[in-house]
C-alpha cells in the first residue's frame, strides 16, 4: 500500500514552519495515542504513522530530499518507515523527538500519575545523559562502534531499583490509594471543576516505602559505570547527534531509563580538510614536474593513488578523484577527493641553480600567457563545487 504525504499526515502546508510541524505532530500524538485509544490498532498505526512524518519533516536535510524526491529520497535515511520505531513504546518514540511525556500526558491524565501496563503508576524517569565522540575522517568513511564506558545512575543492585529495603516495607499510598493521583475539586466561573494532580504523597507512583534501603536510600538508583557498544554510521558530521532510547541515566524507584545522546566531534586531519562529502588535499610539485608532466603518489581515505600531472599543470589546477571523498549519510551516493595543485617555488637557491634558471628566465616560453583556459582561483573553485 503507497504511504500518504507526510503533509497530508500531519494535517499542515508544504511550507508550514518548523514550529507549526512540531505543533501538528505533538496535536496527533495526542489524538492517536494508545493511551487514549484502548485496544485500537487503527490509532496505533496512525500514531506511528505520524511519527514518520514527524521524524521527516522535522529534519531540515530530510525535508529538502522529501520535497524532492518523495518518499523515494528518504526510505533508506534512518525513518524506516514505522518500521524505524521497532522494539519502542509510544512513549520512547515521543522521548526520542524530545517531548517530555509528563507534560504531554498531563492534558488529558491530569498529573504524572498516569498507569503503565501492569496497572501501577511508574516511577520517575530518569535524565537524558550527553556524550561526546571523537572521529577521524577514516571513521566517518566507514562507520565505527566503539566502546564507551560512561558514569551515570544504574539502578542499585542492592534493592533491584525498588529503593525499599524488602518487599515488605513497599506499601500502597494511603493517600492516593495507589492511584498515584488525587482529585481536586475548584470553584470556576463555569462551575465546580474536578482535576487529577500528582499525589504529594508518593509523588505519582503510588506507593510509599515505610523502610529505605540502606544503600541508595529509597531512590532506586546509584552512580556506577556502564561500557555501552555506540554504532555510528557513515557519512556524520561535526555537531550531528545521536540517539540511544534507554541508555541514559535509570529512573528512580525503577522508573525508564533516559536517552543517551551522543555527539560527533571531528577531529582535524594532518592531510584532508572537509567541505561537505568532498575532501581537499594541498599537492604541492616543483616547477619542473608541474612543467614536464609526471607521475605522482597522493594519499586517500583508502590509501594511496597514483595520479598523472600533464605536462604544463599551472599552479591552483583541481584534479578531482570520484568517490574518494566520504559517503552521504545514510545514502549510497559518496563525496570526492579533490587535488589542488600548488606549484612550489624554491625559496633558497645555490650558484648552479641560480645560473640554470638565469638561462630560463628571458626564454620565450618561460614568459607568462594566461588564455582562456587559465581560470582564476574562485572560477575553478566555482567548477567544482557550482
Amino acid at each position: 500500500m503507497s504511504k500518504r504525504d507526510y503533509y497530508e499526515v500531519l494535517g499542515v502546508k508544504k511550507d508550514a514552519a518548523a514550529d507549526d510541524i512540531k505543533k501538528a505532530y505533538r496535536k496527533k500524538a495526542l489524538e492517536f495515542h494508545p493511551d487514549r485509544n484502548p485496544g485500537d490498532q487503527s490509532a496505533e498505526d496512525k500514531f506511528k504513522e505520524a511519527a514518520e512524518a514527524y521524524d521527516v519533516l522535522s529534519d531540515a536535510d530530510k525535508r529538502a530530499r522529501y520535497d524532492r524526491y518523495g518518499h523515494a529520497g528518504v526510505d533508506n535515511n534512518g525513518a524506516g518507515g514505522a518500521g524505524g520505531f521497532q522494539g519502542m513504546d509510544m512513549d520512547d518514540i515521543l522521548r526520542h523527538f524530545g517531548f517530555d511525556t509528563d507534560d504531554i500526558f498531563s492534558e488529558f491524565f491530569g498529573g504524572r500519575g498516569r498507569r503503565s501496563s501492569g496497572g501501577r503508576a511508574r516511577g520517575e524517569r530518569g535524565s537524558n545523559l550527553r556524550i561526546k565522540v571523537k572521529m577521524t575522517l577514516e571513521e566517518i568513511a566507514t562507520g565505527v562502534n566503539k566502546k564507551i564506558k560512561v558514569r551515570k545512575q544504574v539502578p542499585c543492585n542492592t534493592c533491584g531499583g525498588s529503593g525499599a529495603r524488602d518487599k515488605g516495607s513497599v506499601e500502597t499510598c494511603g493517600t492516593c490509594r495507589g492511584s498515584g493521583m488525587v482529585n481536586r475539586v475548584t470553584q470556576t466561573p463555569f462551575g465546580m471543576m474536578q482535576t487529577a494532580t500528582t499525589c504529594p504523597t508518593c509523588s505519582g507512583s503510588g506507593q510509599t516505602i515505610k523502610s529505605p534501603c540502606n544503600v541508595c536510600k529509597g531512590d532506586g538508583r546509584v552512580f556506577g559505570e556502564e561500557t555501552i557498544d555506540v554504532d555510528i554510521p557513515a557519512g556524520v558530521h561535526e555537531g550531528i547527534q545521536l540517539s540511544m532510547a534507554g541508555k541514559g541515566n535509570a529512573g528512580a524507584r525503577a522508573g525508564a531509563s533516559g536517552d543517551l545522546i551522543i555527539t560527533v566531534e571531528e577531529v582535524p586531519h594532518e592531510e584532508f580538510t572537509r567541505e561537505g562529502n568532498n575532501i581537499i588535499y594541498e599537492l604541492f610539485v616543483n616547477i619542473s614536474d608541474a612543467a614536464l608532466g609526471a607521475k605522482i603518489e597522493v594519499p586517500t581515505l583508502e590509501g594511496r593513488a597514483r595520479i598523472t600531472v600533464p605536462a604544463g599543470t599551472q599552479s591552483g589546477k583541481i584534479f578531482r578523484l570520484k568517490d574518494k571523498g566520504l559517503p552521504e549519510l545514510q545514502s549510497y551516493r559518496r563525496g570526492d577527493q579533490l587535488i589542488h595543485v600548488n606549484v612550489w617555488t624554491p625559496k633558497k637557491l645555490n650558484d648552479e641553480e641560480r645560473r640554470l634558471l638565469e638561462q630560463l628566465r628571458n626564454m620565450p616560453n618561460f614568459q607568462p600567457t594566461p588564455g582562456k583556459e587559465d581560470k582564476s582561483f574562485f572560477d575553478r573553485v566555482k567548477d567544482v563545487f557550482g
